[in-house]
This record gives structure tokens, C-alpha cells and sequence, in this order.
């Protein structure tokens, strides 16, 4: 089996990634982990009508449920405001 030859830049990965090549021999998961937040809690907020509508277009367009975009919304801000890449 041939290896493949590692990307060069982020959008030669992607392209790559794009047009469905095997990339499973580009991604070095020695030092990945997996974060399992603790214990959930239920979180009610109370918005507009028209920022859920805004909300709901985003995801339609990229194919999630709102839950899970707000999700990912408030992790990246949380990690941006406490200065963690």
C-alpha cells in the first residue's frame, strides 16, 4: 500500500479531504484527546424570534440541529475568552 505524501498547507488538506481521498494516513493522533465535559446541566435562555430564525438558517445550511450549534457556539467562545487555542 502506498503512503500517501502529507499536504503541505490546510488547503491542500482540505481539497484533498474535499474530493474524498483516504486521509487517514495525514493526521497524527498521538497526541490527541478526548474532553468529556462533567456532568450536564440544562441551560434556559430566553431569545428573540428573529435570532432563532437567524440561527435556524445557519444550520439548515450546514446540516446540524440548532442544540448542537449553540453547543459548539458557546464551547469556541468560552475557549476564545479564556485565551486557549
Amino acid at each position: 500500500m502506498k503512503k500517501n505524501i502529507l499536504a503541505k498547507t490546510a488547503e491542500e488538506f482540505d481539497r484533498r479531504f474535499d474530493e474524498g481521498e483516504d486521509i487517514a494516513d495525514l493526521i497524527d493522533i498521538s497526541k490527541a484527546a478526548v474532553s468529556r465535559g462533567g456532568k450536564k446541566v440544562r441551560l434556559t435562555i430566553d431569545v428573540s424570534a428573529s435570532l432563532v430564525q437567524d440561527i435556524d438558517d445557519i444550520r439548515m445550511k450546514i446540516g446540524v440541529d440548532r442544540g448542537a450549534l449553540v453547543k459548539i457556539w458557546l464551547y469556541e467562545r468560552v475557549k476564545q475568552e479564556k485565551g486557549v487555542r
